[in-house]
């Protein structure tokens, strides 16, 4: 598949979060990252695959590298492991500490905005897809 044509792997929203999650990409320090199974679901999209890849996209909506999936879980976030939270990149150091920065953005207007629910909040038994990636291109 042609770098133009690969599906894209769109980082947090456009903004500050974006730009520095892409850097971590970037730079190797990235490579895990998380989302939420309800997204997929309200999204009615497929869960992503070990051995796809995607074209990671900046807060321009520039394509800026190639990342290939290595593994997918699906997982209750209270089984999420250090090595995940590690993995993300984002300078946690450990597993309550990712939590309470993912809870932070889980909870935000604009998540909540996406999935259609104003009141969304996350729990140890939410369902949290986990993906580990590799860097196969830069721009």
């Amino acid at each position: 598949m042609e770098f133009d044509d690969l599906p894209l792997a769109e980082f947090a929203f456009p903004g500050p979060l974006r730009d520095s999650l892409v850097a971590a990409i970037l730079s190797g320090a990235k490579t895990s990252t998380s989302a939420l199974l309800i997204g997929y679901e309200r999204a009615n999209e497929p869960l992503p695959e070990a051995g796809e890849r995607s074209a990671v996209v900046d807060s321009a909506g520039r394509r800026v590298a190639v990342i290939e999936l290595i593994e997918v879980r699906v997982t209750r976030l209270a089984d999420v492991d250090l090595r995940h939270a590690l993995a993300e990149g984002e300078g946690d150091e450990s597993v309550a500490q990712w939590r309470a920065g993912h809870e932070a953005f889980w909870h935000s207007a604009e998540v909540r905005a996406e999935l259609g629910d104003p009141g969304f909040t996350v729990d140890d038994d939410t369902l949290v897809v986990t993906e580990r990636f590799r860097l196969v291109h830069v721009v």
